[in-house]
């Protein structure tokens, strides 16, 4: 059997997605910049995808940017800030995104920034105690840069509440909310956000493209010089099947949310019961196996002492199934883990993040937990 469970890394395409891109592959391929009638057909294909993002989101077409991805999204935003809006103060947390927290330290280092980091709880909440008191240290603008959901271990962030306690000490407001877009209703109406990222990929969309919100108060410079693409915010020639693809994905994604969420769900818990007995002594990393207050999408799973841990992800691909993982430490065919080291977490200890879509079922969960336990307890 071959079983995919590594879709916080990326998802698979939906073949409606596609069916939606090939016209502006084989038919629609005329330069969006061009002013003739082959150019300024597809022109149009890249704002009716805008408008459609806009809507789904409740915001306007203008605070929607086409990038590549949620790196560059997360980078544009950053630096855009600091040259553009005078922030000279970032708080942020140690178990951010590397697209987050590696731009954050390199602005550090270059001195632009005075950079901290919010306190953790132990299963890795943001402690909002210490936001606020980080939010009083004076400075000329400070910039709060969390993501709505982790990538590796699902905690969730309150953005009413965390928004408006930035928007209190009159602080901006940044989330990456790549791995939540398509899977949790965002009402940019209501939340107090002033940059907001996503991409495609998380969302049964294609690879490659992405989108930045930048709320209609604020205006940064270009953050790629060269073109007048993207209303003079980002050069270069769109990848116009790419942002028709994502349109079509995150629309497809928002109508199916509710049903997507509830099959999703229940396929999260029967493997949360089913680990529980296979392997009596599992644990989960972060909040992942709180069903109320995590990420459905994502289980991080702690496994119990063994030799059989460092070959554990190569042995899972023998058997067909792909998951991802990582510890608080590098070791063998483990790639260290800066969540799970920051958490404190055991390294003696493996962790595999186990991660779903709406394409898993019953049975790829079943033979995944009874995998698992054969590699874990091989003698039993």
């Amino acid at each position: 059997m071959k079983v995919y469970l590594d879709n916080a890394a990326t998802t698979p395409l939906d073949p409606i997605v596609f069916e939606a891109m090939k016209p502006l592959m084989l038919e629609y391929f005329g330069n969006p910049s061009s002013i003739h009638g082959h150019g300024r057909t597809v022109r149009a294909h890249i704002e009716r995808s805008r408008s459609k993002v806009a809507t789904l989101l409740k915001t306007s077409p203008g605070e929607i940017f086409f990038t590549s991805g949620g790196t560059e999204a997360d980078n544009a935003t950053l630096f855009g800030c600091v040259n553009s809006l005078g922030v000279d103060h970032i708080i942020t947390s140690k178990i951010e995104h590397h697209a987050v927290l590696h731009t954050a330290e390199l602005l550090s280092r270059q001195q632009l920034v005075k950079l901290s980091f919010v306190n953790l709880k132990e299963a890795g909440q943001i402690d909002l105690e210490h936001l606020e008191t980080l939010l009083k240290i004076p400075s000329k603008k400070t910039l709060v840069s969390l993501m709505h959901a982790n990538n590796e271990i699902g905690n969730l962030i309150d953005l009413k509440k965390i928004g408006a306690l930035a928007h209190q000490y009159e602080a901006l407001f940044h989330t990456d909310t790549v791995q939540t877009m398509g899977h949790i209703e965002l009402d940019l109406s209501v939340l107090p956000v002033d940059f907001l990222v996503g991409s495609a990929h998380k969302f049964n969309g294609p690879k490659g493209v992405g989108f930045l919100y930048i709320n209609s108060h604020h205006k940064i410079n270009p953050f790629i010089n060269g073109g007048a693409q993207e209303r003079n915010m980002r050069g270069g020639t769109e990848n116009v099947y790419g942002i028709v693809g994502l349109a079509k994905a995150l629309e497809i994604s928002c109508k199916e949310l509710n049903e997507q969420k509830s099959q999703i769900l229940n396929l999260k818990k029967y493997m949360i019961d089913q680990l529980m007995k296979k392997i009596p002594d599992v644990q989960f990393n972060g909040q992942c196996a709180d069903l109320n207050d995590s990420l459905y999408t994502v289980l991080n799973v702690c496994l119990p002492p063994t030799p059989h841990n460092e070959m554990l992800l190569f042995n899972l691909d023998i058997s067909g199934i792909s998951a991802s993982g990582g510890s608080a430490c590098s070791s063998g065919s483990n790639i260290s883990s800066h969540v799970l080291a920051e958490l404190n977490r055991d390294p003696k200890r493996g962790a595999v993040r186990f991660s779903f879509s709406k394409y898993n079922n019953k049975e790829e969960i079943a033979y995944t937990v009874e995998t698992l336990s054969k590699l874990i307890h091989p003698t039993k």
